[in-house]
């Protein structure tokens, strides 16, 4: 499993590191002074705190699953009072959440475990890391754009071992088999998304990658496509197979323009064929592409004229 980390590679804390007490002596710089680096979680317990036997492992358990993005420091209110006095500990469990020395988020009571993690969640969101994944997708685009398929499928696959609800990764991974003509096994993946990624956008884009796949694998020679449509400007058909024939030669911007000419001729052909084309593969290139911002201005032109 790849690292993500600072560019110093460090390791990973150690459990002690991750999770202590404190004492009225060590608080400073248990708490405030360690949250100038990382946000600290602070457990207001008892011994004799029903609650807090339940909560304490929990919030402990998801400590731990961040590995290192947030810390945990136990307070024993019996032990330390000055400090539950001074931060006006009515009940317990409390816990607070501590940030650049101050106070971010907290709560009262034993909460489930999934409402622990999104706290923590929300605190990691505070210090604008995500432990180095953005900058590995980053890296692993500009592998499959150079063409280095098998390095950028690796990295995309690292990148969601780290993070299993990263949609870009998996879809990267999809679209590594489509850069290796694995039509099937791309579809697989699709089949089979784990709910995690299953609403990203990045998936919707790459189902669209692989329905214009398939059609590529089956499209017809574009020079006699051509030479059909120069012949029967009118044959409908013709005009969509040569669209098609365009895309899979690399030419986005000629086979959008045979469907927008193709719309413009009979918006109604096939059921609005061309339509549902033209959507497919602005759904597949990047919303800021030129070909989609031109091709959905003259779409709608047409439609709105």
């Amino acid at each position: 499993m790849f690292g993500f980390g600072d560019k110093a590679a460090a390791p990973a804390p150690a459990a002690a590191d991750l999770i202590k007490d404190t004492t009225e002596a060590t608080f400073m710089a248990d708490v405030i002074e360690a949250s100038r680096e990382v946000p600290v979680i602070v457990d207001f317990w008892a011994p004799w705190c029903g609650p807090c036997k339940t909560l304490g492992p929990a919030l402990e358990a998801e400590v731990k699953k961040a590995g290192g993005k947030v810390r945990m420091v136990k307070v024993n209110v019996d032990n330390n009072q000055m400090i539950a006095g001074q931060l006006r500990i009515q009940s317990i469990p409390t816990v607070y959440a501590f940030w650049q020395g101050q106070p971010v988020d907290g709560f009262q009571g034993a909460q489930p475990a999934s409402e622990l993690k999104k706290f923590i969640d929300r605190l990691t969101a505070l210090t604008g890391e995500d432990g180095g994944l953005a900058e590995a997708l980053e890296a692993a685009e500009a592998m499959l754009n150079e063409g280095a398929v098998a390095d950028a499928f690796e990295t995309f696959a690292a990148i969601y071992e780290e993070d299993s609800a990263n949609g870009a990764a998996y879809a990267g991974m999809v679209r590594c088999r489509l850069a290796m003509d694995q039509l099937d096994e791309a579809g697989l993946m699709l089949d089979t998304l784990p709910a995690e990624v299953a609403k990203a956008k990045e998936i919707d884009a790459v189902r669209a990658q692989l329905e214009l796949a398939r059609q590529a694998a089956k499209a017809g020679p574009e020079q006699e496509l051509r030479a059909a449509v120069a012949a029967d400007p009118d044959n409908a058909q013709s005009r969509f197979d040569l669209a098609q024939a365009l895309y899979a030669a690399g030419k986005a911007d000629e086979a959008v323009d045979e469907l927008l000419e193709l719309f413009r001729r009979d918006r109604e052909w096939n059921d609005g064929a061309a339509k549902a084309q033209l959507v497919t593969i602005f759904g597949a290139l990047k919303p800021t592409d030129p070909i989609v911002l031109k091709g959905r201005r003259r779409l709608s032109s047409m439609i709105f004229a």
